[in-house]
């Protein structure tokens, strides 16, 4: 079992706590379970968790809860996952009509 540790700002604030503040019920739920998922089990699919090519230890959490896809950046520091304060919303793809 692994612990997932937010990032913290010297005066104490948790960027991730702010932005799981901003979620809907419905997209926190979804990511609270990914992260549970992480913290949890041995073996994660690489639909949830996938480490970025071309960097040397920075791994992208990834939870598509309905439309929306949030991407979390963080790293592991000695079996911990260690959540940065970095994460991005994606907002759906609009697909164009074909010719």
């Amino acid at each position: 079992m692994r612990r997932v540790i937010f990032y913290k700002t010297l005066n104490g604030e948790s960027p991730v706590d702010n932005f799981l503040k901003s979620l809907s019920p419905k997209q926190f739920e979804k990511v609270v379970w990914v992260l549970a998922i992480i913290r949890d089990l041995p073996f994660i699919s690489n639909q949830y968790l996938k480490k970025l090519r071309g960097t040397d230890d920075i791994w992208e959490v990834r939870i598509d809860a309905g439309n929306d896809t949030f991407r979390l950046l963080g790293f592991f520091d000695k079996g911990q996952y260690r959540r940065s304060h970095k994460w991005i919303a994606k907002k759906p793809k609009r697909l164009r009509p074909l010719k």
